[in-house]
C-alpha cells in the first residue's frame, strides 16, 4: 500500500481569480518534503453531438501553450459550491449557443493530480437546439462542427492535444457506439 502523506503545515503563496497556489510541508516515507499545489474549483467539458453525428468543437488561442487548440466547449465552476451539471448547461449555451434535451455525465477526472486538485466533469450533450452564443468578455472562440469519426481520428493521431477533449471524445464514442 502506498504511503499516505500527512500535511504538517500549509501556506497560501498566491490567491487569484481562478486558482490559488499553496505550499505544504508533508510527511514522506523517509522524513518530510514540500508540495506546491494548485487549487481550482473544477471545470466541465461538453461533448455536444448534433443529430447528424457531428461534434461541436471550439478553437481558441491558449497562452500557456502559445498556440490555438481545438477543444470541446468547457468552462470553470464559478465557485466550489457550484454543481457541475449547472455549469454544463451554462457553458454549452454561452460557448456554442446550443441547449440540449439530454445532458449525461460521462466521467470526472483530475486534470493534473501531481500538483492540482482540479477535477473536470465531462458531459455528453444530445438533442441539440441552436441559439445565440454569450461569450465571456475575454473569450474569442471559433466554433466548428466536425464529423464525430473525424474528431476521434484527430484525437488518435495527435491533432487534438487537449486532454479533456481526448477523454470526452473517447468516452462519448464508447457511449454512443459510433
Amino acid at each position: 500500500m502506498a504511503f499516505e502523506e500527512k500535511t504538517l503545515s500549509s501556506e497560501t503563496i498566491y490567491e487569484g481569480k481562478i486558482l490559488s497556489l499553496r505550499r505544504e510541508k508533508v510527511t514522506v516515507r523517509n522524513g518530510t518534503s514540500y508540495r506546491e499545489i494548485v487549487q481550482h474549483h473544477g471545470a466541465v467539458g461538453l461533448v455536444a453531438v448534433t443529430a447528424d453525428n457531428k461534434v461541436v468543437l471550439v478553437e481558441q488561442y491558449r497562452i500557456a501553450c502559445r498556440k490555438n487548440l481545438l477543444e470541446i466547449p468547457a468552462g470553470k465552476l464559478d465557485s466550489e459550491d457550484e454543481v457541475p451539471f449547472d455549469a454544463a448547461v451554462r457553458e454549452l449555451r454561452e460557448e456554442t449557443g446550443y441547449t440540449a434535451d439530454r445532458i449525461d455525465c460521462l466521467t470526472s477526472f483530475y486534470s493534473a493530480c501531481g500538483y492540482s486538485g482540479e477535477k473536470i466533469t465531462i458531459y455528453l450533450c444530445t438533442g441539440l437546439h441552436a441559439g445565440e452564443t454569450d461569450f465571456d468578455a475575454d473569450e474569442d472562440l471559433d466554433i466548428y462542427e466536425i464529423p464525430f469519426e473525424e474528431a476521434y481520428e484527430m484525437c488518435m493521431d495527435g491533432r487534438i492535444e487537449d486532454s479533456k477533449t481526448i477523454v470526452g471524445i473517447l468516452m462519448a464514442k464508447d457511449k454512443l457506439g459510433i
